[in-house]
């Protein structure tokens, strides 16, 4: 190939990647009076994904999957992609105001999707899995939270493989358990699966929580603590009658570090959930320790997930509890 024709055929892409994009309208935003947003876009057969934090989307932000309640304000940002998520629009932003009686909230109490490991990871299709699964099994026992949770065990959905599986088919699949743990998932993400189907038809006895570590990057500890609080209420509001055991967040990174010093603060503020909303308090942290405050290759190979070994020191200190909250204790 000559070196005029392949200078051509670049030339000829590009034009067609800027024509394809130019041809993505960015989604219109529009607020109703009770402070739902609703995003369209002119181009079908597209994908809008947004953000609320200031950034401008790419293709693992946010799907937009169903209206957004911005009663309290934010700035939105949104784009129309490709459903390969290859060409994308320009992106619109529009600004809401707090309705009256409002007031701006923490992104850790605002439901939102997410889609960080796209495409190797679907969010969405995860959802609606799951959710259908849940619903098929009806189970007793309800696992939620994220990427530590969905590698304990149970029904797969996806490529990631199960690091705790013969744990999970012990202690877990004789009691009906479901798992629905997410990769990546913050509280926020959490707050809007259980707003949109993933509790639906079930009336587990208890739910095992455990949710907030992705978030301690960003925020700050009591707004963490928040979407935790705000995530019981929601389950007190779906699951009146089914118990939690709402475990603390698990400590991360080999040596102790300034993430675990955030860790043990969430812990110590939603360790006051413990005897309401049917919640019982539970830190495990120190069972994943060495004495002199080390986390090990052997339980947790990359200081953050734990390993078959880790999951079963995971399932045995909360089993006492899990037993009493289950009523198979005397």
């Amino acid at each position: 190939m000559s070196k005029h024709l392949l200078l051509s055929l670049l030339v000829f892409s590009t034009q067609l990647c800027a024509q394809t994009a130019q041809q993505l309208a960015p989604p219109t935003a529009k607020r109703s009076p009770s402070g739902i947003v609703t995003l369209e876009t002119a181009t079908p057969d597209t994908t809008i994904l947004y953000t609320l934090d200031g950034a401008d989307p790419i293709a693992k932000s946010n799907p937009y999957l169903a209206p957004i309640d911005l009663a309290s304000g934010g700035t939105l940002k949104a784009r129309t992609f490709a459903k390969d998520r290859k060409t994308m629009s320009e992106a619109g932003q529009t600004t809401f105001k707090p309705l009256p009686s409002h007031k701006p909230l923490p992104s850790t109490v605002v439901p939102v999707t997410q889609d960080r490991s796209w495409p190797s990871y679907d969010w969405a299709k995860r959802h609606e899995l799951t959710s259908a699964a849940v619903k098929k099994a009806k189970p007793q026992i309800l696992f939620i939270g994220d990427s530590i949770t969905h590698f304990f065990g149970g029904e797969q959905f996806d490529s990631y493989a199960m690091r705790g599986q013969q744990t999970w088919g012990e202690f877990y699949a004789p009691r009906n358990a479901g798992n629905l743990g997410f990769g990546w998932d913050k509280t926020e993400n959490v707050l809007w699966r259980l707003q949109h189907g993933a509790l639906d038809g079930i009336e587990p006895k208890l739910v095992v929580m455990m949710i907030g570590t992705n978030n301690t990057g960003t925020c700050s500890a009591p707004d963490i603590a928040a979407g935790i609080e705000a995530i019981i209420q929601e389950f007190t509001k779906r699951l009146p009658q089914s118990k939690i055991l709402l475990l603390g967040i698990f400590p991360r990174g080999e040596k102790p570090n300034p993430q675990r010093e955030k860790i043990a603060e969430i812990n110590g503020i939603i360790a006051k959930l413990n005897g309401t909303h049917n919640v019982t308090y539970l830190d495990i942290g120190p069972k994943f320790l060495t004495p002199e405050g080390l986390i090990t290759k052997d339980i947790m190979p990359d200081f953050l997930h734990p390993n078959e070994k880790g999951y079963r020191i995971w399932a045995e200190a909360i089993e006492p509890t899990v037993k009493h909250l289950m009523g198979e204790t005397k």
